[in-house]
């Protein structure tokens, strides 16, 4: 009986001296820990399995009061996206670090595709879309060159093995980024913003030196404002086109263009502020549902989801948002391989970038670029990519060295 008492006693005095261990052990960990999530990632699967519900709530609302919203088109994304993942899970994603001139192509390919006769589809005035001749299906290359990139400039960046000795090379290497990224800027505005961004945060973490970093981005800041002023001076070539120009100034003054986005902006920002609390509820969205919000379901998707589901479901949102991007950098952290760092560094990056610029735009802090909202906005193809980089992570996760 003392013995006994003893043994218990040193357990309480163990339990007494590590409570940050049985508090820390959450229920994420506790589900990490489950046989079913043996080789799978729990905390992004589950983050990104709950935005996709989600964003299929909202679209199947959107599609009550809007024609061009369709459920059923949107599933087909979530279908082929889970596809896609689930072959990128079980695929080595080490291999793609060895194959950097194909992956380099493969971005050529995508980015003249839909200049390709019979190939082009253009939507709202919008350029850049491909259809497959003789069917309906269609989609945007575009959303697929940000993956193709992050493996890309990851490829590049993981050779120098975490550190790059000469300017010189992070020239080079910043070359690498600025040449697709200017291609991609004469197709699609905001596409190409995601791009820089996650491509320069990559180089970022791929051991360049802080003084180059930061002349650089000072660089960057003073390119794009003598880009957008020479924009607005006739008669000399103009590297934005008008459209862009308008998106890009109309946040500061929404006068600029009264009856397109600065018209959209303030109904933006009404269905926002309209939602309260709690929200209308599901189908009872006034600005979007009697037409007031252009492209409520796409760009400016956040306002309808807040006007829908108020405070509670925008807080909601940002949580799941949190737990998928936190969780992804979590995982680079604990991973072995300098590639797949600089992979998931680029994924968290382009999701950061996605959130922060669309939620951004409909709150009028943020230039309207028509960015998607990942896993929410209406659209197969942003869907499809979006779902894709979640099998991407869980590649990751499955091939890791060191546990996360």
């Amino acid at each position: 009986m003392p013995h006994a008492v003893a043994n218990r006693t040193k357990r309480n005095m163990h339990s007494q001296r590590n409570p940050q261990k049985k508090a820390g052990f959450s229920l994420l960990e506790r589900l990490q820990a489950l046989p079913l999530f043996k080789n799978v990632y729990a905390p992004v699967f589950l983050s990104s399995f709950a935005l996709v519900i989600y964003g299929c709530i909202v679209v199947a609302s959107a599609s009550l009061t809007i024609a061009d919203a369709s459920l059923s088109r949107q599933l087909i994304g979530v279908f082929l996206g889970v596809v896609l993942a689930s072959i990128m899970w079980r695929y080595d994603y080490r291999g793609f670090s060895q194959m950097t001139t194909v992956l380099l192509v493969l971005y050529i390919v995508l980015f003249f595709l839909p200049m390709i006769p019979g190939f082009s589809y253009s939507a709202k005035g919008m350029t850049g879309w491909v259809q497959l001749p003789g069917t309906s299906l269609r989609f945007q290359p575009s959303e697929l060159m940000k993956l193709v990139l992050i493996f890309y400039i990851a490829g590049v960046a993981s050779k120098y093995q975490g550190t790059i000795e000469t300017f010189k090379d992070y020239c080079i290497l910043c070359l690498h980024l600025g040449i697709p990224f200017v291609l991609l800027l004469t197709q699609d505005l905001g596409t190409s913003l995601v791009v820089l961004f996650s491509g320069a945060c990559i180089i970022g973490c791929s051991g360049a030196k802080k003084e180059w970093i930061i002349p650089t981005v000072i660089a960057l800041f003073i390119i794009a404002f003598l880009v957008v002023i020479t924009s607005m001076i006739p008669g000399i070539p103009h590297i934005l086109k008008d459209y862009q120009l308008k998106r890009l100034t109309v946040f500061i003054d929404p006068s600029v263009d009264p009856s397109g986005d600065g018209y959209n902006l303030q109904q933006a920002t009404i269905a926002v502020g309209s939602g309260g609390f709690w929200g209308k509820g599901i189908g009872m969205a006034t600005q979007a549902g009697q037409g007031f919000l252009p492209e409520a379901h796409t760009d400016f998707v956040f306002a309808l989801l807040a006007e829908e589901f108020g405070f509670v479901g925008c807080t909601i949102l940002l949580l799941l948002f949190a737990c998928l991007i936190w969780s992804t950098l979590k995982l680079a952290k604990a991973t072995d391989s300098l590639f797949g760092r600089l992979v998931l560094i680029g994924i968290a990056s382009m999701w950061l970038f996605q959130v922060f610029e669309n939620i951004g735009m409909c709150l009028g802090i943020m230039p309207i670029t028509g960015i998607p909202l990942p896993f929410i906005s209406y659209g197969a193809s942003s869907m499809v990519v979006q779902i894709l980089a979640v099998g991407i992570v869980e590649s990751v996760y499955k091939n890791r060295v060191k546990a996360g």
